[in-house]
């Protein structure tokens, strides 16, 4: 069964499992392969405040039923998928797909941009999260451990990857640009209890790509139901602070790259407009680009070629290379 993804929306120190050989997982009755060849679990064993019951994995080509995607529910074991540039120059970013912390967007907004920004020599990191709907304990944060987790185990085998420590960036899309946001102001927020020596490392990105970006869940007019199914029925006021990402930025904030759509139906361009004010007044390096059209979910690929805002990863490859360490 297909779904329109705006109608969804509207309502939801570990190692390699495997080594990089270059080959995928054979396709089934059209299913996008997943995972690659190359990825790696999260935690030892079960993720923190697993229910007693976990959820059951449901992978499906979903979307527009012209152009269908691959889409994750129900992550029990959370990993991140490692897509090598052939030519890699010590870049790399961790890719966090949305999907209204209903469902994870993983081809649109993950599989897609590592393969338009592995030719500029960037090494991606998919992060396939768990979703705070699926009865873990702590809801609000699951989404948060899983996202410093990664940054903590991709610096930890850095040299494992070919990679730079010090250059690792984040780029998160719709509610995954809403959690690249919440790593990026709160890297250092006590969500999990540190299990082993990749706990010691930074999760702070180096920089921070935001792409039609959910920035704060009390604002009025968003119509993603991220707030929803991230925060649960009964929020504490302190829960929903800490997840308004623009009240957060201080002068220590990560460099921010904006992406917005001025049409998006379901993200309003004000999300990102209070996360550039925020930004500007902090004196925090940012740099935004607001498309006269383009609506939502665009990913890397979604947008005709003709479209100005089909050229947002050259754009941000070259700002991103302003702002190295």
């Amino acid at each position: 069964m297909t779904f329109d993804r705006r109608t969804l929306l509207g309502t939801a120190l570990a190692l390699p499992v495997a080594a990089a050989t270059g080959a995928e997982a054979q396709p089934r009755g059209g299913m996008t392969p997943w995972p690659p060849a190359e990825h790696f679990r999260l935690w030892p064993g079960k993720a923190p405040g697993a229910p007693a019951r976990l959820p059951t994995p449901r992978p499906e080509m979903s979307g527009d039923p012209k152009r269908p995607e691959l889409w994750m529910r129900g992550t029990a074991d959370p990993i991140v998928a490692v897509y090598r540039p052939a030519r890699p120059d010590g870049r790399a970013v961790l890719s966090i797909p949305g999907g209204g912390y209903g469902f994870v967007s993983l081809e649109n907004e993950g599989i897609d941009v590592a393969s338009v920004l592995n030719p500029l020599g960037i090494t991606v990191f998919v992060l396939s999260y768990r979703l705070p709907g699926d009865g873990w304990a702590d809801r609000a944060d699951v989404p948060l451990q899983d996202a410093q987790r990664a940054m903590r185990l991709i610096r930890a085998n850095a040299v494992r990857y070919g990679i730079d420590a010090a250059k690792l960036g984040v780029l998160g899309f719709s509610a995954g640009g809403h959690l690249a946001a919440a790593l990026t102001v709160g890297h250092d927020d006590r969500v999990y209890a540190p299990i082993d020596a990749a706990d010691r490392q930074s999760a702070r990105p180096a920089w921070s790509g935001l792409v039609y970006a959910v920035t704060s869940l009390s604002k009025p007019g968003l119509r993603s139901g991220s707030a929803d199914n991230l925060l649960g029925p009964d929020p504490t006021p302190e829960t929903r602070r800490r997840y308004d990402t623009p009240d957060r930025v201080t002068t220590g904030t990560p460099p921010l790259f904006l992406v917005h759509a001025m049409d998006d139906p379901l993200v309003p361009l004000e999300q990102s407009l209070d996360l550039l004010a925020a930004a500007r007044a902090a004196k925090v390096p940012v740099e935004a680009h607001f498309y006269e059209k383009g609506g939502h979910g665009f990913g890397a690929k979604h947008l005709p070629e003709s479209a100005p805002g089909r050229g947002w990863p050259e754009l941000y490859d070259t700002w991103v290379r302003t702002h190295l360490p």
